[in-house]
C-alpha cells in the first residue's frame, strides 16, 4: 500500500510539474528610452479580449529594460500587443507610428518568446493624417453618466463655413481610429478623406462625431450586457451619454438636421454591437445604424433585444461581415439579419453584405465605409404624420421622376417641393402613375422637403 501511494504521489507530482511547466512565457528584452521608469507594461490580445490594462496580464519588471509574463493560453495562434495601460499608450514603431498585431503560437508545451518594443504610439512624432475638416471638440468632454472624460472629434463638411446648410450627423465609436493614423491603435478608417472625396463628387455632406473609446473600459462601455469573462454592462450609460448629453450639445452648437431621419450611428466589432443596441433602443433618435463586423457573440441578448423590442418602419440597418474575420462573423450577421426581419423590418430597411477578402481590420472597414454611409444616408424615409393618419407615403427618385408609394387618394393632392431655405420649387398634382417629373428643375444633389397635404417628408436627392 505504501508503495502504491508513493507511486501515485510521484505520478501526481510529475503531472503537476508538467502542467506548471506547460506555459507560454513572453519576455521583453528591450524598451524605448522614453519609457517612464514607473511604467507598468501589459499584454493585450486575443487571450484577454484585447483589454489594454488587465491586471491579470500585467508584466513583471525584472530591471529597467526587461519585463516578463508567464501564463497558459489556449492552444493555437494568438494576436497581441504591449501597452502601458491604455490604447493611447500602445506600442508602435521607432517613430511612434502604428505597427500590426504581434502573433504567437502555443502548442501546449513550454515555450518562451523574447521580443523588443521599438516605440510607443502615445509618444508619436509622426505627422497627422487628418484632413483640414477634422478638429478636436474637446480632450476632456465629461461623461456624467459614467463620471469619466473623453476626447471628442468633429468632422465638418467642406462647405460648412461657406454655406448656411444644415447637415445630417453620424456618431461613431473608436474615435482614435477614424481620422488620424497618428492616434490610431490599429490603423485608421480614413473617414475624413472618404467624405471629402464624396463631397467633391456631389455628396451633400455629413457631420461626423467621433468618440474615443475608453481604453480598459472599452468592452464595458460597448455592451449593456455583461460577459462572464470580458466584462460589459455600461452600455446603457454610454448610449445615454450620447443621447442625453453629447447630441444635445452638438445640435445646439452646430447646424445639424437633428431628426432621426438624418441621425445615424456606426461602429465596428464591439462598436457595431453597441450601434445596433442604440438603433433598437432609441429608434426615435437614430434612424440609421451601421453595424460592421459586429461582436454579437458577446451576448445572445443582442438578438433578444431586437426580438423583444421590434423594428420601427423608419429604421435602417447596414450589416457587414468578412469571410476571413474568424469565428462565425458571417453566420452571426445572417442571424441578426433574420432577427431584424422577423421583428418587423422590411426588405428595404436592411442591407447585408459580405466579402471573401474581408478581415476583422481597420483597412476593411475603411474600404467599405463609403458604401455603408451612402446606403444609409441616401435612403428615402417614411413620412411621419401627426395630422392625417390616412396618408403615409414614401418617395424615391428614379430617372428624373419622384415616385410615390402610398394610398391611391394621394392623386387628389398636390406635391410641393422646397429646398432647405424654405423656397418653394414646385407645386404640382400627383399623377395617376403616382409620380412627378422634376427633370426641368435642374436640381443639385441634396436634401429637399416634400409636402403632400398636411404631411411632409425630407428626401436626399442623389442624381447619379
Amino acid at each position: 500500500m505504501m508503495i502504491q501511494r508513493f507511486f501515485l504521489s510521484v505520478t501526481y507530482c510529475l503531472t503537476l510539474s508538467f502542467v506548471l511547466c506547460s506555459q507560454l512565457t513572453i519576455k521583453i528584452t528591450s524598451v524605448p528610452s522614453n519609457t517612464p521608469s514607473d511604467a507598468t507594461i501589459y499584454l493585450a490580445g486575443t487571450m484577454n479580449g484585447w483589454n489594454p490594462g488587465s491586471t491579470q496580464y500585467a508584466m513583471t519588471k525584472l530591471n529597467n529594460t526587461e519585463y516578463t509574463i508567464t501564463f497558459t493560453p489556449s492552444t493555437g495562434g494568438h494576436k497581441f500587443k504591449f501597452t502601458r495601460g491604455s490604447w493611447a499608450t500602445v506600442e508602435g514603431n521607432a517613430q511612434g507610428s502604428f505597427i500590426p498585431d504581434r502573433t504567437a503560437t502555443y502548442e501546449g508545451s513550454p515555450k518562451t518568446v523574447e521580443l523588443t518594443i521599438a516605440g510607443w504610439e502615445g509618444a508619436s512624432t509622426a505627422p497627422s493624417t487628418a484632413s483640414a475638416q477634422v478638429r478636436i471638440l474637446s480632450d476632456t468632454f465629461l461623461i456624467p453618466q459614467l463620471n469619466r472624460k473623453r476626447r471628442i472629434w468633429m468632422y465638418l463638411p467642406k462647405d460648412y463655413n461657406t454655406s448656411a446648410k444644415t447637415y445630417p450627423v453620424l456618431y461613431m465609436h473608436d474615435g482614435q481610429n477614424l481620422f488620424d493614423k497618428k492616434t490610431s491603435f490599429s490603423g485608421e478608417w480614413g473617414v475624413d478623406e472618404s467624405l471629402d472625396s464624396l463631397f467633391d463628387r456631389g455628396d451633400y455632406g455629413c457631420i461626423v462625431v467621433g468618440i474615443d473609446n475608453g481604453g480598459s473600459n472599452r468592452l464595458n462601455e460597448y455592451s449593456p450586457w455583461v460577459h462572464a469573462q470580458y466584462g460589459g454592462g455600461q452600455g446603457d450609460e454610454y448610449i445615454d451619454f450620447i443621447v442625453k448629453t453629447l447630441k444635445p450639445y452638438i445640435d445646439k452648437n452646430y447646424r445639424t438636421l437633428a431628426d432621426r431621419d438624418h441621425t445615424g450611428m456606426m461602429g465596428s466589432s464591439m462598436g457595431g454591437l453597441i450601434s445596433m443596441y442604440a438603433g433598437i433602443a432609441y429608434p426615435e433618435v437614430f434612424g440609421k445604424t451601421g453595424a460592421l463586423s459586429s461582436s454579437y457573440w458577446f451576448s445572445q441578448d443582442s438578438y433578444k433585444q431586437v426580438s423583444d423590442t421590434g423594428v420601427k418602419p423608419f429604421s435602417y440597418f447596414y450589416l457587414l461581415a468578412g469571410a476571413q474575420e474568424g469565428g462565425n462573423q458571417i453566420g452571426d450577421m445572417e442571424k441578426m439579419n433574420n432577427t431584424l426581419k422577423n421583428a418587423g423590418a422590411s426588405e428595404h430597411q436592411v442591407y447585408k453584405i459580405s466579402h471573401a477578402d474581408g478581415k476583422h481590420s481597420e483597412w476593411y472597414w475603411a474600404r467599405e465605409f463609403p458604401a455603408a454611409y451612402k446606403w444609409l444616408f441616401n435612403k428615402n424615409t417614411t413620412a411621419t404624420n401627426s395630422f392625417d393618419e390616412n396618408i403615409h407615403f414614401e418617395v424615391k427618385y428614379e430617372e428624373s421622376f419622384l415616385k410615390f408609394t402610398g394610398p391611391e387618394h394621394l392623386v387628389n393632392n398636390n406635391m410641393k417641393l422646397y429646398d432647405l431655405s424654405g423656397k418653394e420649387l414646385l407645386n404640382k398634382p400627383i399623377g395617376k402613375e403616382m409620380r412627378v417629373e422634376i427633370s426641368n428643375l435642374n436640381l443639385i444633389n441634396g436634401i429637399y422637403l416634400i409636402q403632400v397635404g398636411k404631411n411632409s417628408i425630407k428626401i436626399y436627392l442623389n442624381q447619379k
